[in-house]
């Protein structure tokens, strides 16, 4: 990429939750700019200020302020879910505060509605600020080429994975069930990634369902058949991971379906934030599943303590790892270079780096126009890599089914006949 004189101000903003590494794109993107001349500036609380035309929230950026937070967890600048796409004036607003400030130049880091809050700020502005989107989540869910992972994820799991060896202990140790819900909206990379590298017991995501729906009590009758299975083997615990898609994947609807409105706010309250997705934070969706998961194991006379734990404000704002730490400065780095090239008076793009070199992803190629956001990366359940998870797994199996002798083991521990067993059960290896 040949670089070009540039005038004007860098700003940086965060949007969006916390991920691990986060302020390690502030300081290289930072140092880098300086380095190069430019001005840089770290505007407060993501878009927060910005759309209210605030232009005093935010503070100029120097190597001493930076050089040292990069193994920090959590952002120096904050960060939020403002979208300033949400009216003309608001995303005027955003321009008029730039303008003033002389920005020319801006990068995003955030998942995929702030890169769609960043296409904005470029395609409105008719290209007078430059505009490179650091893509971030611990869910991993974003299109990036190939096996790229989003800076996060791998921080996020080895935090995570230390959290579930630590419960699998208890669990053996206390003869207990652990119900795990991880976060991960729309795929279920981190609570796989966990729960594989954990070796827990079983890990249940949305994806294996395709596109067959999965009810609650179809994901109660899976964990009940693990927690049988388990039982045969002589074992009274574990430990079960399960991704926090499945709420979504089960829908209002769905839920509506097993339970009465009054119950269902029992467990919080149906809302969505103002990208139009469904707060799943504010459900508790580990102790719906624990009170629907007792009920059904007390109608089998099947005595078992369960426990629940939401796991992902953990890992959020942890220090980064070593991975992420110098992929996150790779990441900034190029963000820079980017700006600087001709390319960037172009078009504004998302960064990405491919075998070791930088290669921008325009933001009119990366998301869709009709739903204003990046195609899902979803977990591929045809695999090699799912298939050695579901191997590792302790689940129902169709061979359980198959095979009499195993099939009456299961059904002697449930207390059942096996055809009552294969009535109740086999749909859940079958669907």
């Amino acid at each position: 990429m040949t670089s070009v004189p540039i005038p004007g101000k860098l700003a940086l903003l965060v949007g969006g939750g916390p991920a691990p590494g986060i302020n390690g794109v502030i300081s290289s993107v930072a140092i880098e700019a300086i380095e190069q001349g430019i001005e840089v500036i770290g505007c407060r609380d993501g878009f927060q200020w910005l759309v209210k035309g605030d232009d005093t929230r935010h503070e100029t950026l120097t190597i001493d302020k930076v050089k040292a937070i990069h193994l920090r967890g959590g952002s120096m600048l904050g960060t939020s879910r403002t979208n300033p796409t949400k009216s003309e004036k608001d995303m005027q607003n955003v321009l008029d505060v730039f303008r003033r400030l002389n920005v020319t130049m801006l990068v995003t880091i955030g998942g995929d509605d702030t890169a769609f809050s960043g296409s904005q700020v470029y395609a409105k502005g008719g290209g007078a600020i430059r505009v490179a989107h650091v893509p971030k989540t611990i869910d991993n869910d974003l299109p990036l080429p190939g096996s790229t992972p989003t800076f996060g994820f791998e921080t996020a799991r080895q935090v995570g994975v230390g959290i579930i060896r630590n419960l699998a202990e208890d669990a053996r140790t206390t003869s207990r069930w652990y119900l795990i819900v991880s976060m991960g909206r729309a795929a279920g990379h981190l609570a796989l990634g966990i729960g594989k590298a954990s070796a827990a017991t079983l890990t249940v995501i949305p994806e294996e369902f395709n596109d067959h729906r999965v009810t609650l009590d179809e994901l109660c009758d899976i964990l009940i058949g693990s927690i049988i299975k388990r039982r045969s083997m002589g074992a009274n615990y574990g430990v079960a991971v399960l991704a926090e898609g499945l709420l979504e994947a089960i829908g209002e609807s769905g839920l509506l379906e097993c339970m009465s409105t009054a119950q269902l706010g029992r467990y919080g309250q149906i809302i969505r934030d103002p990208h139009g997705h469904l707060r799943l934070g504010e459900i508790e969706f580990g102790r719906m599943i624990k009170d629907r998961l007792s009920a059904r194991l007390e109608e089998l006379n099947l005595s078992v303590t369960l426990i629940d734990k939401d796991l992902g404000y953990e890992l959020r704002c942890a220090d980064p790892i070593p991975f992420d730490a110098e992929y996150t400065r790779d990441l900034g780095y190029g963000a820079v270079k980017f700006l600087r090239s001709e390319e960037a008076g172009k078009y504004g793009a998302i960064i990405s780096l491919v075998g070791g070199h930088l290669e921008p992803l325009p933001f009119d190629k990366m998301i869709n126009p009709k739903t204003l956001r990046m195609q899902t990366r979803r977990v591929n359940v045809a695999g090699e890599g799912y298939e050695c998870a579901r191997r590792y797994m302790i689940r129902l199996e169709r061979r359980d089914f198959d095979n009499p002798q195993r099939l009456a083991k299961l059904a002697g521990t449930a207390g059942m006949t096996p055809d009552q067993f294969r009535q109740r059960f086999e749909y859940v290896v079958t669907k």
